[in-house]
């Protein structure tokens, strides 16, 4: 017997190989770096993350505000923290309406200051 001619070929079903390459771009170093459209949708997340965090950071801060002032209000001896806890109170209240407006406000600065590069890239991709 000629053992040139013995080959033993195997392919992969569609399913595994989809599989492989999954496994491998997890391991493999990514080359040329972003692409268009990967900087289009980090743009457009980064448009709100801030104003988002900072929203959050002054609703919390306002409603645990409004819980010690609503606690002060509340406590025995009331007569020497009532009036205290009101003002603190109305502080957190004022603090919670507000994280909304700051929101929309920082949110559509940054959408302004992003605004030229996303059109850039949005006129780029739509070619």
């Amino acid at each position: 017997m000629n053992g040139e001619n013995e080959k033993f070929t195997y392919t992969y079903s569609a399913r595994e190989q989809e599989e492989i390459r999954n496994i491998r771009d997890k391991y493999s170093v990514p080359s040329g770096g972003e692409t268009p459209i990967e900087q289009l949708r980090r743009l457009d997340k980064s448009a709100v993350r801030g104003a988002a965090v900072c929203s959050t950071v002054i609703g919390i801060i306002g409603s645990l505000l409004l819980g010690v002032g609503l606690c002060c209000t509340m406590i025995d001896g009331w007569e020497l923290f009532f009036i205290p806890g009101i003002v603190v109170g109305v502080v957190g209240i004022g603090l919670t309406a507000a994280a909304y407006p700051i929101y929309k406000r920082m949110s559509e600065q940054k959408r302004k200051k992003l605004a030229p590069e996303i059109i850039r890239l949005s006129d780029e991709l739509l070619k």
